[in-house]
């Protein structure tokens, strides 16, 4: 049975149920998990000015705040539930390959992940990730619709 379970994030409500099973199936099974949330670097289209320089780290900072801060809660939830939870907030290009090559390193034997994630221009990008982790990984992968 799975031993250590990676749960990829992004604050959508078919994230928050998906961690929310995800530490329900840990809990069952007697598994650890590690939550993970990707923020892509901000593409300036490599244009190098200070206005965008200052904007990139703006931004940055604010993703990395915004996700550390779910990050934590779901740490919580998982240590309420007796579920050991690590966390990590990466930033990669390639959200698709920073989970598989997370899952990887961490020797995580189940990476969990919702179907898509927010609406619009970011739910066509998150259901593209989803597809692009499945056929990526050798690791199984479960997604929640």
């Amino acid at each position: 049975m799975f031993k250590h379970l990676l749960v990829a994030v992004d604050g959508s409500d078919l994230s928050d149920a998906a961690y929310r099973k995800t530490i329900a199936l840990a809990r069952s099974i007697h598994a650890r998990i590690t939550a993970i949330q990707v923020v892509p670097h901000f593409d300036t289209m490599r244009l190098q000015t200070a206005i965008l320089a200052e904007s990139r780290d703006r931004y940055m900072h604010e993703a990395y705040r915004q996700a550390e801060a779910y990050l934590a809660t779901i740490a919580q939830e998982a240590a309420a539930a007796g579920v050991a939870c690590d966390t990590a907030c990466i930033t990669r290009d390639h959200i698709f390959q920073a989970i598989v090559d997370e899952a990887g390193a961490r020797r995580c034997d189940l990476i969990v992940m919702a179907s898509h994630g927010r609406r619009g221009v970011q739910a066509m990008l998150i259901g593209s990730e989803t597809q692009k982790v499945l056929t990526h990984t050798t690791i199984p992968v479960l997604v929640y619709r």
